[in-house]
């Protein structure tokens, strides 16, 4: 399954602490935001478009990452991510529908100097990770199926495996629901190119309005080894989303270090670094 067609956004600094243990709270300091939840940016990884530079790049993988040439401080980041049916009126998006829900990789470089977001997100093919296990999504109201689903990710090397993010609810991601479907509307329509961000409204134009999108809606904050352990050659991925109310963190946990998932409310997301 490929999504070359769909165009791809990012949902920056929607988990409390995460831009900061990511290095990354300086880069937003300038950035106007209403309250001090809310997201500071959307940032494309993914344009379908021969215009888009780099992003014209199609850089999702379901089984491998493959580094950059020039970077050692690569780290997974454990999302959500959602496809979503895009309506138009008069060139402007008007309303995403939610389509469906997989386990995310929003593999980033730490990389200082960078102007845009999108500069550590697209470095070619396999330096994103989408899970092939979709889960069907009805609605993104308070309710809908992703409220009891949870976000778990682990790092394997030498078949040692430790916890990468916090095991976190979706529910506690700070905009959700109708919220954050109504400011990446906004964001879409209206962010400006300042600073890391960009104006998608262009590039939604130069892939001629594509009718989906996939928007990966923020990483979880790390654990004390995520925050400090970056990926190498060899090493192994594994992000799960999972509903709450089926399994428990030790389920999960068992099931990473067994390498034996249950297949039902469960999308599994394993990629080695080649």
């Amino acid at each position: 399954m490929t999504f070359k067609h769909v165009i791809g956004f990012g949902v920056a600094g929607n988990f409390a602490g995460h831009l900061e243990q990511a290095g990354e709270a300086t880069d937003f300091l300038n950035v106007k935001v209403e309250n001090a939840i809310q997201p500071k940016a959307l940032f494309p990884f993914y344009i379908p478009s021969a215009n888009a530079g780099f992003l014209s790049q199609y850089p999702l993988s379901s089984d491998s990452i493959i580094p950059p040439n020039d970077a050692d401080n690569l780290q997974i980041e454990p999302e959500v991510a959602i496809v979503f049916d895009i309506t138009y009126q008069d060139n402007k998006v008007v309303a995403l529908t939610p389509v469906k829900f997989a386990a995310y990789n929003d593999c980033s470089i730490r990389k200082p100097n960078a102007k845009k977001i999108s500069e550590k997100k697209n470095w070619g093919a396999s330096t994103k990770g989408i899970s092939k296990n979709f889960i069907e999504l009805s609605s993104f109201t308070k309710g809908c199926e992703l409220d009891t689903y949870r976000i778990a990710s682990f790092h394997i090397r030498n078949g040692q495996v430790n916890r990468y993010g916090e095991d976190s609810a979706a529910i506690d991601y700070s905009y959700f629901h109708e919220q954050l479907n109504d400011w990446m509307i906004d964001r879409m329509n209206n962010q400006k190119d300042e600073g890391p961000a960009e104006n998608l409204a262009l590039y939604l134009s130069d892939a001629d309005y594509p009718q989906q999108t996939i928007i990966s809606i923020g990483a979880t904050r790390y654990t004390p080894f995520g925050e400090t352990n970056f990926l190498q050659s060899g090493d192994e991925s594994i992000v799960v989303v999972y509903n709450g109310d089926k399994y428990n963190s030790k389920d999960i946990e068992d099931m990473v270090s067994k390498k034996h998932f249950a297949t039902l409310e469960i999308s599994v997301l394993s990629q080695i670094v080649r």
